[in-house]
């Protein structure tokens, strides 16, 4: 969780390197357990579309050593101050369509007198004034551009005073019409990018899994998914079950060739044993 005297994610954002999150959707916290064994980048819980709650949120950020972003129900200051005070490095808005918008949500994450966070929570206030005393510059405000108003006021949001703009790709694509990959869609995701490097902030855009990530690095994202523990968890079922299949198919073979085998084998004028009635 957040040590404001010590951030991590503001630092890797702003490093040069690119950033892998691994996206949790399933509220399992034993999942983010055995994900943080890996050492990964930072870890992003999805309270918009995910299966969390709020005692699971105090728990995922309990339990996650690698540093922690939340994608926000919405973009109210209390779905905002609720992630941050769970111990939360960042917060990714979605849905953001204007400067006004973005501007707002930078000033939900900062207390008094450069925002309008309410001070709480249980985890800021084991040490609220050292917590105070480094809060608003430790922690990332993201927003999400993800429809076709949002590409339109993307450099007005990426100066607007958050930290880095985040790319809904998928609702993008909803928004545009347009297919995922196709020249209107990538056309949308450049201007994007380009607008945040005018700003100077850094900019990420989902991907579904890790090669989608590393393709988005190679563009000049700073920020992109290497893994999503929904598409983990299919994926090696899908391939655990196959193998499995095609494994005990392949030992029922050899026993059917065995058997015909035996039975070519017997001696003539033989006969099996009549089954008892």
């Amino acid at each position: 969780m957040l040590d404001p005297s010590n951030p991590r994610l503001k630092p890797a954002l702003t490093s040069g390197t690119p950033v892998g999150v691994i996206w949790f959707t399933l509220g399992h916290i034993p999942l983010i357990e055995i994900a943080c064994r890996h050492d990964p980048d930072a870890i992003v819980v999805d309270m918009q579309h995910g299966l969390f709650d709020r005692l699971s949120l105090e728990a995922a950020i309990g339990i996650s050593s690698a540093p922690v972003m939340v994608r926000t129900r919405d973009d109210h200051p209390a779905s905002i101050g609720e992630a941050l005070d769970a111990g939360a490095e960042g917060i990714i808005v979605p849905l953001v369509e204007s400067g006004a918008a973005a501007h707002a949500v930078a000033r939900a994450c900062r207390y008094p007198p450069d925002g309008n966070r309410s001070g709480g929570g249980i985890r800021p206030l084991a040490d609220f004034a050292g917590h105070i005393a480094n809060a608003n510059g430790a922690i990332v405000a993201g927003v999400m551009i993800e429809t076709a108003a949002g590409v339109e006021a993307a450099e007005e949001i990426a100066r607007s005073g958050i930290d880095f703009v985040f790319i809904g790709t998928g609702d993008l694509s909803l928004s545009l019409g347009a297919a995922p990959g196709s020249r209107e869609h990538e056309a949308a995701c450049q201007t994007i990018l380009a607008a945040c490097r005018k700003a100077g902030i850094p900019c990420g855009a989902f991907a579904m899994d890790a090669a989608g990530g590393t393709a988005r690095a190679a563009q000049g994202f700073a920020l992109s998914v290497s893994a999503i523990d929904s598409e983990i968890y299919e994926k090696g079922m899908a391939a655990a079950l196959g193998e499995f299949g095609a494994g005990t198919a392949a030992t029922t073979t050899r026993q059917a060739r065995a058997a015909r085998r035996g039975r070519a084998a017997a001696p003539a004028g033989t006969s099996r044993p009549r089954r008892r009635r």
